[in-house]
This record gives C-alpha cells, sequence and structure tokens, in this order.
C-alpha cells in the first residue's frame, strides 16, 4: 500500500465554543526551517515578536527576535541579550518598554557558574531604543528554586510558573500583587487552578480577567499537556476549563500567548501526523522528519474570538 503523505503546515479547524470557526496553522512561515522552537510574545503593534530557538537537546536555547515589515516576519535574529546562556519564555511588557525571560545565567559577570532558572527582564526608554543589560527581578519572586514563564498584566501584576516547597503538588502558577511599585509575596493561586500534578506557563490577559494555562496528563484533558483558562470573578478564580479541540490534541500542548487586538492565540504544540501506511523509501522517510507536524515543538496559532475568551 501506498503511503499517503501529509501536506507540509497542515491546518486543522473545528466549530465549537460558540466560534463559527477555530483554526489552527503554523504561527511564521521563517521559523519553519527551524527544528525546535518554543513561546511567544509580541509588541502591541504585531510587529515585533521574540521566541525561544532551541537545539535537540536543548542545552542551547537562545532568544530570538523577528520584525513584521509589509514583505511578512523578517528572519530571526538572536536577541541583543541572549546567546551565551540558556536563556527562553520572553513576555513583552503591555507598554513595549520591558520584556521578561527566563534564565540560568549568573548573578553578576564575576561568576562563572550558572544557578538555577530566573526570572530577568530587559528594558528601554522607546520602541526603537536598544534593549539594557539583563537585570534579575530579585526578591521576593527569585528563589533558590526555579522560576519560569512570567506573565504581566496592564496593573503590573505578575504571574509564573514555580517549583516552591509552597506549591500544591508539583509545578504551580504563583502570583504577586504590584503594589506600590514594588512585589507581594508570591501565593499559589487556589485549586481551581493549581492541583498535585503539574500547572505552568501562564498567560495573563491585560486587564488581568482571564488566564491561560497549561495542566499535565489532566482527567479531562487529552492524555499530555493541555491548555485551560480560567477567569477572574470578583476576585476569585472559576474553575478551569481545558480549551478545545483542535487547539488542544493528544500531544503536548503548552507555552500560551494571545494577541488581544487581533484575537488570535499563539502556543507551543508537539502534535505530529504521522504517515499513512508503509514508508517505503527514504525520501518518504525525509519528507515526514521534516515536515512541521513531526513531534518536535514548533509553534502555531489559532484563531479565536470573545466567545472563547468570557465566562
Amino acid at each position: 500500500m501506498k503511503t499517503r503523505l501529509f501536506v507540509f503546515f497542515s491546518i486543522c479547524s473545528l466549530t465549537i465554543f460558540g466560534q463559527a470557526k477555530i483554526t489552527v496553522s503554523p504561527a511564521m512561515d521563517v521559523l519553519k526551517e527551524f527544528n525546535k522552537v518554543r513561546d511567544f510574545t509580541m509588541d502591541a503593534s504585531g510587529t515585533e515578536a521574540y521566541f525561544t530557538v532551541q537545539s535537540q537537546t536543548e542545552e542551547v536555547s537562545v532568544i530570538s527576535t523577528s520584525l513584521k515589515t509589509e514583505n511578512g516576519w523578517d528572519s530571526p535574529q538572536i536577541a541583543s541579550f541572549s546567546g551565551t546562556y540558556k536563556d527562553m519564555e520572553p513576555f513583552m511588557s503591555p507598554d513595549g518598554l520591558r520584556l521578561y525571560f527566563v534564565s540560568n545565567r549568573p548573578l553578576h559577570d564575576s561568576i562563572s557558574k550558572t544557578k538555577d532558572y530566573d526570572i530577568w527582564y530587559v528594558e528601554r526608554k522607546g520602541p526603537d531604543q536598544k534593549w539594557s543589560n539583563p537585570i534579575n527581578l530579585g526578591a521576593p519572586i527569585n528563589t533558590e528554586h526555579n522560576e519560569f514563564y512570567p506573565a504581566i498584566a496592564s496593573n503590573g501584576n505578575l504571574y509564573y510558573t514555580g517549583d516552591r516547597p509552597d506549591s500544591k503538588g508539583e509545578d504551580d502558577i504563583f502570583f504577586s500583587a504590584f503594589q506600590n511599585g514594588e512585589y507581594s509575596e508570591p501565593i499559589s493561586l487556589d485549586e481551581n487552578i493549581n492541583s498535585k500534578g503539574f500547572e505552568y506557563n501562564g498567560y495573563i490577559s491585560k486587564d488581568d480577567s482571564y488566564l491561560i494555562f497549561g495542566g499535565y496528563a489532566r482527567a479531562d484533558g487529552r492524555g499530555s499537556g493541555d491548555l485551560y483558562i480560567s477567569f477572574k470573578n470578583e476576585g476569585q478564580w472559576t474553575k478551569a476549563q481545558p480549551l478545545p479541540q483542535p487547539i488542544n490534541s493528544p500531544s503536548m500542548d503548552y507555552c500560551p500567548y494571545v494577541d488581544e487586538v487581533k484575537g488570535v492565540l499563539y502556543f507551543t504544540s508537539r502534535r505530529t501526523q504521522n504517515p499513512e501506511g508503509t514508508l517505503e523509501t527514504m525520501g518518504q522517510l525525509i519528507q515526514f522528519l521534516n515536515s512541521y507536524e513531526n513531534g518536535n515543538s514548533r509553534l502555531y496559532k489559532a484563531n479565536i474570538d470573545d466567545a472563547l475568551l468570557r465566562p
């Protein structure tokens, strides 16, 4: 039986959740040459994007950037502050003047040994200005444990992933209020968000009204990591519900980011579309191995509307 090969950059669609259609497709054509890409953020204008490019073993992890012109997205470049240590998970502040990210870099240039993962940031005076040198966010956010995936609302409130001893299980989504120019002592969000398992990669809306995050191997999931959404109702978070198919898949789906202006959800997925039938030639095998949905982490986007982003 001849093998039926899948077209590169396949598109999945489904009508659900009050939307006419949800369509999932590769996020950016300029990223197809990179075999392992994850997480995504952009500025308010939608013309400056940051994401992580990694080696197959993830020993190399670099934050890269691309600018959008009238001809589309430019070829990615390594961000000015990245390329030496393991950097990942950038998040642009709503005003575009800070870029938060995660790194295992030492606290000072005089130290050669890397440390656990902390949240860092670079800042600039304007959108056309250069980024500063990286600045460690410091206590009470950063600890001797790992801190991952920062997300900042317009009011400055911070949500991030932590493996602190006061988590409810494994990794939790933690929250720290921004008050009088300082961050409060972080707390693990309640059981409507966190569980005894792994919760991670939280995206907070600019108005601090909904949270999209990853949950691993939950009973209401599809078998691996899935994306969930919870809404803030009078200061309390509603019980998180999984996002619909085809956003969630049987594979690992994680690292959400929402372009709230255009109504686009960006996320990372390790989904795969295996060839049907027997692979008969090396050419067919190479075609699959080089395809977008080959099980490696890739960036996708899905059109979403207000029906998905309200209780």
